[in-house]
């Protein structure tokens, strides 16, 4: 039941008989942990990582932080938790993370996620994709606002939760109370807040702390291509989608123009130093630039037009996570980027969400744009005047803005060039094996990460994998630890005591492996890791003023979120793989999926790390473990 508007295209992807908005009054609060098993399980996570002498040490100043000013600090944390029940206590905390960091947001927050191409080989043109891929997004905006948008529902049983019965039952419970109407048949509600920001949205850069801004009043699309900024309406006067026929003219147009590329792009300042930039901004307000600035920050999106086809993975992970600098604008909420050849993909800025509601919005676009596309490869454009429609918009720069731009580019270009990205695919299994030899894929895959350190620069190093915390009220992410004393015991078995141990030993040592990891995983799901809360309670000290205490002084803890692994993991039939900067300079930014019978790994690096040497022995480490359960004999 889809609405259609007058011109005939289809206004919403669906029409969803339960609110988009149904569960989000009864979601339940993340939980505050207890502050005795977050020591807990501070502590089991340091473990690997210190010797006897360090490891004593940060147990005293944990268990002393416990007794004292950690107490103190926790009950003052639930206090105020229980003031503000309308959120979690992590909110303020992260978004001030984010928005007061000042490292330029690509490479260092921004992600990116590709899009799988349109089965459809004719589909995949760069005008035919544009124009399809944003009428969907549009489609998808206008259903998430109208309240049509299917609710995000993780279903434990979807036989019994995810039926038009259920629906049918649910959607006459009041919102105050539908939480636990799907939580009696095992559906998990997700927390939605975030998806209004993906719309209108942008990160505007401040001194000392940025400011996210949405104006749901704007109407029209920025397009970029060649490092020119263009904007038009997809959205008229009754709210309605604009003719796919006549977006698809005006994209045509954009992409026939000949403008030759801006002497000084204005892309490049979005990928400033968040203070440089703020003080750059200023002169370009104070230099007449406010009205096109505007149409930059209230743009529904931002499609980026680029005018190479794609050469391989490598190349498609550059392009997605970082592409040449002037035409992107990485201060909007996402870019979605479609190349020459209709290879598409979005890059987002992390502050306003998390992937959770990105991933959404990509399947939704990906599922429509490639099942019910506005147009087809034989569609005409419609004769419109798109000269007239379409805005090229000019900035007026001065020398210091020129000299600003200039000095951009050149760091950008600097530390685009010490990035290196590297990509394997495992084919020799995936997760139907391991499911059958009952491990845990996820578990296998983190274990991999750890050997292959482990072989290539003969350490466990702190190591971070993101978890989504959206089964509770404003939720973010928890972290997952994946080193700990299994993995550690049994990467050593396998890089250095082969020949000490049996193929039956090893398999012990990879099932204890498993089994602690995906505890791990559950805790971190249910708000019961150990990270977030101790990022709150040392943040609540500062906010009030108080002297850090010697527990966030100790070199364990600095040491512990130097994350040199950050890994990230999603699955997805719209997505072909997805990647991040690494979060230290001696770090390893780590993208994988595991698939059915096969493994991808997308690992970005700078000089001091060798991305394609890790990789291998990711590689090595995956037919050890493989090969030890099928039961082989293995040798180093």
């Amino acid at each position: 039941r889809r609405g259609y508007s007058s011109a005939g295209a289809a206004e919403y992807l669906h029409r969803s008989i339960v609110p988009t908005m149904h569960y989000q009054k009864s979601l339940p609060r993340l939980p505050v942990p207890k502050l005795e098993d977050t020591i807990r399980r501070y502590l089991n996570a340091q473990k690997p990582l210190l010797n006897d002498d360090q490891f004593r040490k940060t147990e005293e100043l944990a268990h002393h932080f416990e007794t004292g000013i950690g107490r103190e600090l926790h009950e003052q944390l639930v206090a105020k938790d229980n003031r503000n029940k309308h959120t979690s206590y992590i909110t303020g905390p992260w978004f001030d993370m984010y928005l007061k960091a000042r490292e330029p947001v690509v490479l260092n927050f921004n992600a990116f996620m590709s899009f799988n191409p349109d089965p459809k080989a004719e589909y995949n043109d760069q005008l035919i994709r544009s124009t399809n891929m944003t009428v969907s997004a549009l489609r998808f905006m206008k259903t998430f606002r109208a309240g049509y948008l299917e609710p995000e529902v993780f279903h434990l049983n979807p036989e019994k939760s995810d039926t038009q019965l259920f629906k049918k039952i649910i959607r006459f419970v009041p919102s105050s109370l539908s939480w636990f109407g799907a939580y009696m048949v095992n559906a998990y509600p997700l927390d939605m807040s975030q998806y209004f920001r993906l719309f209108n949205s942008t990160r505007l850069p401040k001194f000392h702390r940025d400011e996210l801004y949405t104006d749901e009043t704007a109407k029209h699309l920025l397009v970029l291509r060649n490092g020119n900024f263009y904007v038009f309406d997809v959205i008229d006067r009754d709210g309605n989608i604009l003719k796919p026929s006549e977006i698809q003219a005006h994209l045509k147009y954009i992409l026939s123009n000949n403008s030759p590329a801006p002497a000084f792009p204005l892309g490049y300042l979005s990928s400033e130093n968040r203070d440089t930039w703020a003080s750059l901004r200023k002169i370009l307000l104070d230099n007449g630039n406010e009205e096109s600035l505007q149409k930059v920050d209230s743009a529904i999106f931002c499609l980026s037009l680029d005018d190479f086809p794609i050469k391989d993975f490598v190349h498609l992970s550059h392009t997605m996570l970082h592409g040449d600098g002037a035409n992107r604008w990485y201060d909007k909420s996402f870019n979605l980027i479609i190349t020459k050849d209709g290879t598409a993909g979005v890059n987002f800025e992390h502050s306003w969400g998390d992937g959770v509601a990105v991933l959404r919005f990509q399947n939704e676009v990906f599922k429509d744009s490639t099942k019910a596309p506005a147009i087809s490869p034989q569609s005409q454009p419609a004769s419109v005047d798109s000269s007239r429609a379409v805005q090229k918009l000019d900035f007026k720069l001065n020398d210091a803005l020129k000299a600003g731009i200039t000095k951009a580019k050149e760091k950008f270009d600097a530390t685009v060039e010490s990035l290196s990205l590297n990509l394997i695919q495992f084919q020799e299994g995936g997760k139907e094996l391991l499911k059958q030899k009952k491990v845990s894929p996820d578990a296998v895959a983190q274990l991999s990460f750890q050997m292959a350190f482990l072989r290539q620069y003969n350490q466990t190093v702190a190591t971070y994998e993101s978890c989504s915390t959206a089964a509770f009220k404003h939720g973010r992410t928890e972290t997952i630890r994946p080193a700990s004393i299994h993995t550690k015991k049994c990467s050593e078995a396998f890089v250095r005591e082969l020949s000490k141990h049996s193929t039956e030993e090893l398999q012990k040592l990879i099932e204890e492996c498993s089994k602690y990891h995906g505890r791990l995983t559950k805790e971190a799901a249910m708000g019961q890791g150990f990270d977030r809360h101790l990022f709150g309670l040392r943040y609540l000290a500062l906010s009030k003023g108080i002297a850090l205490p010697d527990f966030y002084q100790d070199q364990a803890y600095a040491r512990l979120n130097h994350n040199i692994i950050s890994t990230s993991t999603l699955l997805s039939p719209a997505v072909q793989l997805g990647g991040f900067g690494p979060v230290v300079s001696d770090g390893f930014g780590v993208g994988y999926q595991v698939h059915d019978d096969w493994i991808g790994c997308n690992v970005s690096s700078y000089p001091t790390r060798n991305g394609k040497e890790f990789l291998q022995c990711v590689h090595k480490s995956l037919e050890d473990i493989f090969n030890v359960l099928k039961g082989k004999k293995i040798s180093s």
